[in-house]
């Protein structure tokens, strides 16, 4: 074992310039994923933190002696802050009081929070004498505003029952412990948290698994030459799986430093109308030794995926034979995952609208690659100039490729269109709670759908420039046969740009067809004007990507001298 890892590091070391910017490629698409990934978990752990903190608000009636009586109200102040007040009577002295607070108010005493003992004006409604602060581990986010008010057990507000507006107040509640149950409000968001994890993390597996598949043209040409020499098909893929998962282990750990570096600004973004905590962004060291693990895994098993060819027809490879067609079984297995998607509604268990999201994901995923190559075989058929002819042939050859190219953007598009299609209109709120919620929802949609294009366009930048150095013995040959530098690059314009409108177009009706069965209103102005965004810039990345790898193009296809790999 040792002598092969030995030689796949010398193979590595030894694939020359080229062949070192394709590892830095691979690791660069890893430490991406892996950044964004550690971003989509840490966003569930954020908000369960935050239903925690925030769970001794939710009183639960006491099964047994009753140990202290809990009412809880809130109000909107000025800059449309709640500002919520829980009233607590102690019957028993001995009652814990909740995490973050280091005693329980007497009658005619308050804890106010940091934030609300800083706005006078916003605590000028809290009854009692302020005798202290809540801590941490009180409060949802640092900039909430929270008030303990002590009373008497025979207070009316102790007695009332709450008639209100079920999120503006919760009725005096006899309880036995101060450690209450996470309210529908936080369970809403945790909901909500987890289809956005659903919708970021699915195309960063994708996305993740491809990174095994770049370059992989020139890797499966040395790895068939070694099959030729004498290796064995269990030496390949041990050699195969060493340098998948040291590249992808080097850009995990480059992602997990990038992550690190971007929590203070992930800190600020505001949600329930305040930013988080520090520990909030940090998903813990269980789920990121998960993902320092997974990660790798992941692409050390797309590689081993992608190596059938190598292993079972070597001189194949090596002669550059045309790969078997893909089958049409893909786009059924797309079909038959949409035909699901109407039995969904408002009413469906959350654990199954995430996993035919994912599933429809993966579906489509799968069938991007046959139409693609049906794609190709149109443009081939109808070309009449040089450029189109190339684009079509090489869409035909390669389908998986010319994918792996534009599905970032593609994908990106399925997750425009199902959350452009939910996105709510700005005039639909009837209170200022509802304008809270809603503006929320908002920010969580531009975030999805930024991260979803990081995602895509580094996809595109990425996959791109490992394409051209896939194919630079044709791009080569092509230019020494006279073949204009402008003619191979508008053949990769548009051996990108038709499957992009195409698939792209189609992941948009796919996404939207899966949001239809949770519009509970009319398709916004705000949704289509954020629908119309993610086109322009899901297309203005890819074509901004071709054009950034143009040098490369230009200097692989002047320098047709062989290489050591």
């Amino acid at each position: 074992m040792s002598g092969l890892l030995d030689l796949t590091w010398r193979l590595i070391k030894g694939g020359g310039r080229r062949g070192t910017l394709g590892s830095a490629l691979t690791v660069a698409a890893v430490a991406v994923s892996t950044a964004l990934l550690l971003f989509a978990v840490a966003v569930n752990v954020a908000f369960d933190g935050r239903a925690q903190r925030a769970a001794w608000r939710e009183p639960v009636a006491a099964t047994g002696a009753p140990r202290a009586i809990e009412a809880v109200r809130t109000h909107v102040v000025a800059g449309d802050l709640p500002v919520t007040v829980v009233h607590v009577a102690v019957l028993d002295p001995g009652v814990r009081p909740p995490a973050g607070v280091s005693r329980l108010p007497g009658p005619g005493e308050a804890l106010l929070s940091p934030a609300l003992a800083r706005d006078p004006a916003a605590a000028r409604d809290v009854p009692g004498k302020v005798v202290g602060t809540i801590g941490d581990e009180a409060l949802a986010h640092p900039d909430e505003l929270v008030a303990l008010a002590g009373q008497a057990p025979g207070d009316p507000v102790m007695k009332a029952r709450w008639t209100g507006d079920s999120r503006l107040g919760v009725s005096a509640t006899k309880v036995s412990a101060l450690t209450g149950r996470q309210g529908d409000n936080a369970i809403g968001y945790r909901l909500l948290a987890a289809l956005a994890g659903v919708l970021m993390i699915a195309p960063l597996l994708v996305f993740g698994g491809a990174a095994a598949r770049l370059t992989v043209a020139r890797r499966d040409q040395r790895l068939a030459a070694l099959r030729l020499v004498g290796a064995t098909p269990g030496q390949v893929v041990a050699m195969t799986v060493a340098e998948a998962v040291v590249t992808a282990f080097a850009g995990a750990v480059l992602g997990l430093v990038v992550y690190a570096a971007a929590s203070p600004l992930l800190r600020r973004i505001e949600i329930t109308g305040g930013t988080w905590f520090a520990s909030d962004v940090w998903p813990g060291v269980l789920p990121v030794a998960a993902v320092l693990v997974a990660v790798p895994l992941l692409v050390g098993l797309s590689a081993v995926a992608g190596l059938r060819r190598v292993v079972v027809s070597p001189l194949g490879v090596a002669r550059r034979q045309t790969p078997p067609a893909l089958r049409f079984v893909r786009v059924v297995a797309l079909v038959a995952v949409l035909a699901a998607v109407p039995a969904m509604g408002m009413g469906a268990a959350p654990g199954v609208i995430l996993t035919v999201l994912a599933l429809a994901f993966l579906a489509l995923n799968a069938a991007g690659a046959w139409v693609v190559g049906m794609i190709g075989r149109i443009v081939a058929a109808t070309a009449r100039g040089p450029a189109r002819l190339l684009a079509g042939r090489r869409l035909t050859d390669d389908p998986r490729s010319a994918w792996r190219t534009v599905s970032g953007v593609a994908l990106t598009g399925f997750v425009a269109g199902f959350v452009g299609l939910l996105t709510p209109p700005g005039n639909l709120a009837t209170d200022k709670m509802t304008a809270l919620l809603l503006r929320d929802v908002r920010t969580g949609t531009l975030v999805v759908l930024a991260v979803s294009f990081l995602i895509a366009i580094v996809s595109a930048g990425v996959t791109a420039a490992s394409s051209i150095l896939d194919r630079r013995q044709a791009y080569a040959l092509l230019r020494l046969a006279g073949t204009p530098l402008e003619v191979l690059d508008r053949a990769r314009r548009v051996e990108t740009l038709i499957p992009l409108t195409v698939m792209g177009g189609g992941s948009i009706l796919t996404g939207v067809l899966c949001g239809l069965p949770f519009a509970v209103m009319s398709p916004s102005r705000e949704g289509m004007v954020t629908l119309l965004c993610c086109v322009a810039l899901g297309f203005g990345g890819v074509v901004a990507a071709g054009a950034l790898t143009r040098p490369l193009l230009r200097a692989v296809a002047t320098d047709p001298a062989p290489r050591p790999d």
